[in-house]
């Protein structure tokens, strides 16, 4: 029986109904339902404080939830209990264009936040391709990315300082709004892609940019994927580096054509996205540069977006590609694996072979800058389950034989966290433990993720 949350709260905060506690027991991995007893909806830290002193008072599991956009199940009650949301923090608290900072709540959508600071000139890299419906506080948890992070880097690159609450409810400060600092452990650093499992964050101090004054953006037509992924060193090795380069297999094409704002050309096998910013008179020169690469490298057409508008247009429809496979299919699997640059087109033809073999449907799209591949294994209800876990356990497999880790962006989670002692070693494993247990003494916060049991 959970504590009596609505005497401190309200009854509207605090989800009880099965129909409405749905919602709260999947996430966008479609790795099945697990209903929680309730779901209590924090407005602020003090309410995030309250729950958690509750929950250690009568031992009861709590799994932070923002968006519930996440691919891995991490926001997923796997032991029931309580799920805290996140979801109406959503206050931009301060942009500041002298420091380059922003503080922000953990509700806030990733798009508000970039919309929010590029009306004020300013850039905040971070762009997963579900910005316009995750949370920021989903993104410190999972430590996003998107295409942007072959240039910028990923979430962490941005978290400046973490308000936060431990199981417990003690809450504290971690962090500076300084662009450096370096006292003390890095605690920030290891709360960034805790998934959950470490505190609940409730405020967050990011790190921002002046906007780049010019951007240029190319599509190149390739014949076939791994030709597309063979030219990727060639424009990296031109000085110039891409703010985004990302690849389009022949399957998320197909998915794609007729259902995007951007028209995709009829004889594409595979696609390169790339893009480039900078200073006016550099960004022009660069572009045309990486074009002329793709095509020495067997690009069958490319072509440079004329306009904003046009730009706009091709990044809809980069950013449909998953939501498209997800509804083309009943049931979708999207792995995040990331291989060395130089092993992108090896990778591809190991995810061919595999797909043939077990007889499950592959798509595959992804950053290739930073060799980041989200590989869709697109499923029937029928399908059999041992050809599903093949697949899966092949792809893990190939990953680590071509010198990659198992995942890129997207967290470890529920879905990878059996694979996660195929790549660490016991040590590391054990030493990973240890520190769950330093934040989370009673294993409350989160639990069955991520790390394995012994």
């Amino acid at each position: 029986m959970t504590p009596d949350f609505e005497r401190e709260l309200g009854a509207s905060r605090v989800v009880r109904d099965s129909s409405r506690l749905e919602r709260f027991s999947v996430d966008e991995s479609g790795l099945g339902r697990f209903p929680p007893e309730c779901a209590v909806l924090c407005e602020s830290r003090d309410e995030v404080e309250l729950v958690l002193r509750l929950c250690q008072e009568h031992r009861i599991p709590v799994t932070p939830r923002g968006a519930g956009s996440g691919m891995t199940g991490g926001a997923l009650p796997v032991r029931g209990g309580v799920v805290l949301s996140t979801e109406k923090m959503t206050r931009i608290k301060e942009i500041n264009s002298d420091d380059l900072f922003a503080v922000v709540e953990p509700g806030v959508l990733t798009g508000d936040l970039q919309t929010a600071v590029e009306a004020a000139g300013l850039f905040y890299p971070p762009d997963p391709a579900s910005l316009a419906i995750c949370s920021l506080g989903g993104n410190v948890a999972e430590n996003a990315g998107g295409p942007r992070a072959f240039k910028y880097g990923v979430t962490r690159e941005y978290v400046l300082g973490l308000n936060f609450s431990l199981a417990g409810g003690e809450s504290m400060f971690a962090g500076c709004r300084t662009p450096k600092g370096v006292t003390g452990y890095d605690v920030v650093g290891a709360l960034v892609g805790s998934e959950g499992t470490f505190a609940v964050v409730t405020e967050m101090i990011l790190k921002l940019l002046p906007a780049p004054p010019a951007v240029a953006t190319l599509l190149a037509v390739f014949p076939d994927a791994r030709i597309a992924g063979q030219a990727v060193s060639k424009v990296i090795q031109l000085g110039s580096r891409p703010r985004a380069l990302e690849l389009l297999d022949r399957a998320t094409i197909e998915h794609l054509r007729g259902r995007t704002p951007y028209r995709l050309p009829e004889n594409a096998g595979a696609l390169l996205i790339v893009e480039i910013d900078g200073e006016p008179e550099g960004v022009g020169p660069a572009i045309e540069r990486a074009g002329q690469a793709c095509e020495k490298s067997g690009a069958v057409e490319v072509v440079l977006a004329q306009n904003e508008s046009e730009r706009r247009r091709l990044w809809e429809t980069r950013r449909l590609a998953n939501p498209t496979l997800k509804a083309a299919c009943r049931r979708k699997i999207a792995e995040d694996i990331v291989v060395p640059r130089s092993q992108i087109a090896a990778m591809l033809d190991r995810v061919d072979q595999i797909s043939a073999e077990t007889k499950v449907a592959c798509a595959t799209y992804g950053h290739a800058g930073d060799g980041n591949l989200h590989i869709n294994l697109m499923l029937d209800d029928e399908q059999l389950t041992p050809q599903v876990d093949q697949a899966m356990d092949s792809i893990m497999r190939a990953t680590l034989d071509l010198g990659g880790t198992l995942a890129g962006e997207h967290g470890t989670g529920l879905l990878k966290m059996k694979y996660l002692p195929w790549e660490q070693s016991p040590p590391l494993l054990r030493l990973q433990r240890k520190l769950k247990k330093v934040f989370d003494p009673e294993d409350l916060l989160n639990p069955g993720k991520i790390i394995p049991n012994d």
